[in-house]
């Protein structure tokens, strides 16, 4: 993987001083930078460059940096670059529209120098993560071409170390913790094995699949994901634009658990009602994995501490669940639930 002077960063500002205050932050990673001063000028180095990151800013002569952003993510090379908006726009709406156009964070300025560092930081690694596990797919698809079934089982196990390797991610960005991931995953599996028409295939995708349910959260602006009180009406439509995120970042693949976790990630907060987001999906509409996620999610959520509430006790969160059956659950998953309860108990108490 890349590090120091091989990661090439593009500093895109029309204050040359905002430009020089980032470099002399990042140059203790001893990247290596290119800068622009509009916007225009940017896509014209995007266009012929290969960027790591690109720091970009809104307010700028020629082309606003929402617009440089959407340009980027027509270009081939160029799409999957992670881009930060580092501005001074630090209203709701705007830090909305930064994610909506693809950017992967929103930084506002003044920003202390630790956060710009670890944020770049993280954003860097994780794509070159990424960009390192496809190259990992791409060859080891080659090699089952030529060598056939005796590699099927290989793929599947890479498929299963990408999306551990995407989890950890998630859980250093996020509230939850990787016993809150297991947890769903078991109860994920337990709810899977009792339905009659899931094969065993099927069983084993939502158990390594559910744990990405919330990787979308990884592109949750942190004062955000950590707030303790409670949400503002635009800061929850933020938040909930996870579902969304981490459906974008699976979507592409076409391996199975990969397709798995789109799904899951995409789905785990539709209602049974047709209430719930981000497509207000109703009944069997309603993926079963998004279904299943659904209900264990929950259940685990209430069942212990976050940083925004106490947990429930035991007898409040499983008449929660019965209560929401046929509004927020699928009614024949409650019903599993309810027959199984003291194996779901077992897992909540690990």
């Amino acid at each position: 993987m890349k590090s120091g002077s091989d990661i090439h960063v593009l500093i895109v500002d029309d204050v040359i001083d905002n430009i020089q205050v980032a470099m002399n932050i990042l140059k203790e990673e001893s990247y290596s930078f290119s800068f622009a001063s509009d916007g225009q000028e940017a896509l014209n180095l995007i266009s012929s460059n290969n960027f790591d990151l690109i720091l970009l800013d809104i307010m700028m002569p020629k082309l606003n940096g929402y617009d440089v952003c959407l340009e980027v993510k027509k270009m081939e090379h160029a799409k999957d670059t992670p881009i930060i908006f580092l501005t001074a726009k630090a209203d709701a709406d705007s830090i909305a529209e930064g994610f909506a156009v693809g950017g992967v964070d929103y930084i506002v300025k003044p920003f202390h120098a630790n956060e710009l560092l670890s944020r770049t930081k993280t954003h860097i690694e994780l794509a070159l993560s990424r960009k390192e596990i496809q190259q990992q797919y791409e060859q080891t698809l080659n090699k089952a071409k030529l060598q056939g079934e005796r590699l099927a089982k290989e793929i599947e196990e890479n498929q299963s170390e990408m999306i551990y390797t995407l989890m950890e991610v998630m859980e250093s960005t996020s509230d939850e913790t990787g016993q809150h991931i297991k947890r769903v995953a078991s109860m994920c599996r337990l709810l899977a094995s009792n339905i009659d028409y899931l094969s065993e295939k099927d069983i084993e995708d939502i158990f390594l699949a559910s744990p990405m349910h919330d990787i979308g959260k990884i592109a949750i602006p942190k004062e955000i994901l950590h707030k303790p009180g409670k949400l503002t009406d635009s800061e929850m439509t933020i938040m909930r634009s996870h579902a969304e995120k981490g459906y974008e970042l699976l979507q592409h693949s076409k391996r199975r658990l990969t397709n798995a976790a789109s799904i899951i990630a995409r789905e785990h907060h539709e209602k049974w009602d047709g209430t719930g987001y981000p497509r207000g999906l109703k009944g069997e509409q309603i993926h079963i994995y998004g279904r299943i996620v659904a209900l264990a999610d929950v259940f685990d959520a209430l069942t212990h501490k976050r940083q925004y509430k106490d947990a429930w006790s035991i007898d409040d969160a499983v008449q929660y669940i019965k209560d929401h059956s046929g509004t927020h659950f699928d009614p024949s998953l409650v019903d599993i639930f309810v027959e199984k309860l003291p194996e779901f108990l077992d897992i909540i108490s690990n």
